[in-house]
């Protein structure tokens, strides 16, 4: 299959743009941003995005931009929390990366892109592709003046103005569902669809999630009968001193490996769905540089 050439000179010299001749302009873009990707990391995340309507024959437009530099430009976006019309010039127009967003996440395929790349970063970590186990929390975080009073809300406990993302990982701790609300959503509420979510994504393999206090009040009961699921409350000891809890400092640390990318430490998006894609891209960046690393 033809690909997108890099002229020489670059960093990437001499390495395909995407597997895809999706471009009639040749690249001329050297890798000079810590957020862009590198040629192997794009070697895992290329095979994994969608091909283009055109390439099935169900018409429509070439792209004009190669995927690899719409994926660079996202990446920035999220890392440096910038605006979408704040993007270098050395990007793709602002318009063309953000609506590559848009409809990447309206196919769902932002969720099997991090759905792929957590099924080759398990394996590398010494676990089965297929997580069997997971553990369930929640943030609050505050909303910018771009988020709707619609679908913003008051977290009385945590005093915060803003929405709450419901995340579950494996325990491993990386991300297989991720659900935004208001942040006046009660956790046991919330949590009955991000555990479809995730039932839906991650197959029927998953049999135990572990989650905090703030989860009683039926919701094990009602995930062991609907979803089969068995829903353990890990409470917190009464010490006087922090101790670290079991299983919940798992889904902690992937809570706070999320709010290093500047675009999710505030709920910037207009749309609830759209900052649920910031944390996927997000934790695909970091999955997919730690699948890099050697083991």
């Amino acid at each position: 299959m033809l690909s997108c050439p890099i002229p020489a000179g670059g960093v990437t010299a001499g390495a395909p743009c995407c597997r895809l001749a999706s471009s009639l302009e040749p690249t001329r873009r050297a890798r000079r941003y810590p957020t862009d990707v590198t040629d192997a990391q794009r070697a895992v995340l290329d095979p994994l995005l969608p091909d283009p309507a055109w390439l099935a024959g169900r018409g429509g437009p070439r792209e004009k931009h190669c995927r690899r530099l719409i994926v660079d430009a996202i990446l920035y976006v999220v890392d440096n929390g910038i605006k979408w019309r704040a993007l270098p010039a050395d990007f793709p127009p602002w318009p063309t990366v953000y609506k590559r967003f848009a409809l990447w996440e309206k196919a769902g395929a932002t969720q099997r892109l991090l759905d792929g790349l957590r099924d080759r970063a398990r394996p590398a970590a010494g676990r089965v592709a297929a997580p069997s186990a997971a553990i369930v929390d929640s943030q609050s975080v505050r909303a910018a003046e771009t988020v709707g009073k619609t679908t913003r809300g008051y977290d009385a406990g945590k005093k915060v103005n803003g929405r709450k993302r419901h995340i579950v990982v494996d325990t491993v701790g990386f991300l297989m569902a991720v659900l935004v609300t208001p942040a006046s959503a009660q956790d046991r509420v919330a949590a009955r669809s991000l555990l479809r979510r995730m039932r839906d994504t991650a197959g029927g393999r998953v049999a135990l999630v572990w989650a905090d206090g703030g989860y009683t009040g039926g919701l094990p009961d009602w995930a062991r009968t609907t979803l089969g699921l068995v829903v353990q409350i890990v409470k917190r000891p009464e010490l006087p001193c922090f101790t670290v809890l079991p299983r919940r400092w798992v889904v902690e640390r992937t809570l706070c490996l999320d709010h290093r990318s500047p675009r999710c430490v505030r709920d910037y998006e207009r749309l609830r769905h759209h900052h649920e894609a910031m944390v996927r891209w997000a934790m695909i960046r970091i999955t997919s540089r730690r699948l890099m690393q050697p083991q």
